[in-house]
């Protein structure tokens, strides 16, 4: 069995936690007696909230495990996926949705945006419920104040991606809520996210495997920072770099490291969801979700892979963006897919062609199966259960290079950022240009953290988002595509909330 340390300090409590739907209704109440008295157990308790980050099952009207829409959402919303719909069934349509996001032309009652306000919030009422399981312990303020600290840091990580997709949405901290939450401006979530991260970051553990400690809490902040133009229209790259320079880690010299099955051995991961699907843990299946139906056949010789289903695929282009001995590169699966049963490649059984993956996708709305590269970063074996096993990286010391060599460049400093992106290049086997610039930078983060769900974040800051590119066109003037809507079915229960600009 695989051991993880925040999955062996969760033990039982964990696994309640990670089996059940992760809605609202799970937080009508916390419970109360003897449990939770001394400080093993409130650590226990505390760790409980970690498992909202896998998402939630199905709730009669939507799915959104982490690995899928949370993730399929800004990635289809960016240059870098694409989800066609697929001939000769029309496998992935879902009613337009998918080629909505694609060509940002998305509507407030889009369900796949409503996911994820839904995990955010839900991620959000998970941690309020246990700090006040936490405030009713008893345990002294001392004792407390980590525990604390990375209950109120992971409730800032959510509030982060909602400052991100969102930008104006309710801030609510407390378990008991007495009044229906009004919406906060961007610039106060900005605001309360900084001030979260800034008053709990020293009493953070310094180390600690998938749990808030201070370098995860200083990324944080650091991404913060780096996004600031975009979130209240004030640049901050010199306080982006005093945070990095409080980030301790480093590169692991093979790039794929952090994305083998046993990747909690990684020295660069600096924060991770951890899975194992052996203790019950619950949507980490993305390739899955990515490979042809036949796939198994190249990874098994007695079909021993899971069912997959086709759908998400890297847009045309993002494999071009990387040369030749780029080993970053091999994140995207081309080409002929071999039959270890028989040598010769698969032959996809609807249309009878060779499974090949091609970079081009013909059309959108009528994609042949084998259309678009597939997602190959996480490793790939024979035998793996529909639930994976590898930990879903969220932050890795890489990008603390990243953001200090853009931090540099905007500041004019492009002799500074050298040395931040030569560790970079190196690693992947490249040498680095003579000339370092933002275009040059943009498409160096597009090539390191492919299929890490950076990548819209990363198109909104340089520009390019509003654009136009493959099969969708240059957005509006007013770039009101920046922000998602807030969803049209939580403006049905609550009243109070403010549609986001544009979408009226």
């Amino acid at each position: 069995m695989k051991l993880k340390s925040i999955i062996s300090i969760l033990g039982g409590v964990m696994l309640l936690s990670a089996c059940t739907d992760l809605s609202e209704d799970l937080y009508d109440k916390v419970g109360s007696g003897d449990y939770g008295k001394t400080p093993a157990e409130v650590e226990t308790i505390v760790g409980r909230a970690y498992s909202s980050l896998r998402g939630g099952a199905s709730d009669g009207v939507n799915f959104y495990p982490t690995s899928e829409f949370v993730f399929f959402v800004p990635s289809v919303a960016s240059d870098e996926c694409v989800i066609p719909t697929r001939t000769p069934n029309d496998d992935w349509y879902d009613g337009g949705m998918y080629l909505d996001i694609q060509r940002h032309q998305w509507k407030p009652d889009n369900p796949k945006l409503w996911a994820l306000w839904k995990y955010a919030y839900n991620g959000i009422a998970a941690t309020n419920a246990i700090i006040y399981q936490v405030e009713q312990s008893g345990l002294d303020e001392e004792a407390s104040k980590p525990l604390f600290a990375e209950l109120k840091c992971l409730r800032a990580y959510y509030y982060y991606k909602l400052l991100d997709w969102y930008g104006n949405v309710p801030i609510e901290i407390s378990y008991i809520v007495e009044n229906i939450p009004e919406t906060s401006s961007r610039a106060d979530v900005y605001k309360f996210i900084e001030e979260e991260l800034t008053g709990n970051i020293n009493y953070l553990p310094t180390e600690g495997y998938g749990r808030f400690t201070q370098n995860a809490a200083n990324l944080l902040l650091a991404r913060l920072y780096l996004n600031s133009e975009v979130y209240i229209g004030q640049a901050r790259w010199n306080d982006c770099l005093t945070v990095c320079s409080k980030i301790s880690g480093q590169l692991e010299p093979d790039y794929f490291t952090s994305f083998k099955t046993e990747n909690q051995t990684s020295k660069e991961i600096i924060f991770s969801i951890p899975y194992d699907n052996k203790m019950g843990t619950l949507g980490n299946f993305l390739h899955s979700m990515t490979f042809h139906y036949e796939q198994k056949w190249a990874i098994s010789a007695t079909g021993n892979y899971q069912w997959c289903g086709n759908g998400i695929s890297a847009q045309p282009g993002l494999y071009s963006a990387f040369e030749e001995t780029d080993i970053r590169r091999k994140s995207i699966l081309m080409g002929p897919q071999i039959d270890l049963r028989t040598g010769s490649t698969i032959i996809m059984p609807a249309s009878g062609n060779p499974l090949v993956y091609t970079e081009e996708i013909t059309d959108i709305t009528k994609s042949p199966q084998n259309e678009g590269g597939r997602l190959n970063k996480y490793e790939v074996k024979e035998g793996v259960a529909w639930e994976r096993d590898h930990d879903l990286v969220l932050m890795r010391y890489a990008e603390v290079l990243m953001m200090q060599a853009e931090s540099n460049i905007r500041l004019g400093n492009a002799g500074a950022a050298r040395p931040f992106i030569e560790q970079i290049r190196s690693r992947a086997g490249l040498t680095t240009p003579e000339t370092i610039d933002l275009n040059f930078i943009d498409q160096e983060l597009r090539r390191e953290f492919v299929f890490e769900d950076h990548r819209r974040t990363d198109n909104i800051r340089f520009g390019t988002y509003y654009g136009a590119w493959w099969e969708k066109p240059a957005d509006s003037a007013d770039k009101h595509t920046g922000l998602f809507p807030i969803p049209a079915q939580e403006i049905a229960k609550n009243n109070k909330l403010k549609q986001n600009p544009g979408y009226n």
